[in-house]
């Protein structure tokens, strides 16, 4: 899968993604640090990768339509702190394997993924 790492997560977010098999870049690769959101979007939409963030913005599909996107990972944690932010997404890993994001907005929490799109259903 290809992914787009937001500037809010963790640099080794991106390495976790790329050990596991995943093409995965960071806002941060590319210099698009400090871009609006619908830049961010845009690029995430051009380059077909998956938009991983923990900004809740992404979570309007009014503002961002999931079937328009390559998919759509918002996280809400209990702590953005870098060892959990990484906990939790290593748990996300399986999910990843058995569940389609194309097209969805997933919804990630402390201990639960919801998945918004064609086929809502939850993990």
């Amino acid at each position: 899968m290809r992914f787009k790492l937001d500037e809010n997560l963790p640099p080794d977010a991106s390495t976790l993604l790329s050990n596991s098999g995943h093409d995965a870049l960071t806002i941060w690769d590319q210099g698009l640090q400090g871009r609006p959101d619908a830049k961010i979007a845009e690029v995430c939409q051009e380059e077909q990768r998956t938009l991983i963030t923990l900004d809740l913005d992404f979570a309007d599909i009014r503002a961002y339509p999931p079937n328009q996107y390559s998919g759509l990972i918002v996280m809400r944690l209990s702590s953005q702190s870098r060892t959990h932010v990484l906990r939790v997404l290593q748990g996300l890993l399986p999910i990843l394997k058995r569940e389609t994001i194309e097209g969805r907005l997933w919804i990630v929490g402390d201990s639960a993924v919801r998945i918004h799109g064609e086929e809502d259903t939850a993990s």
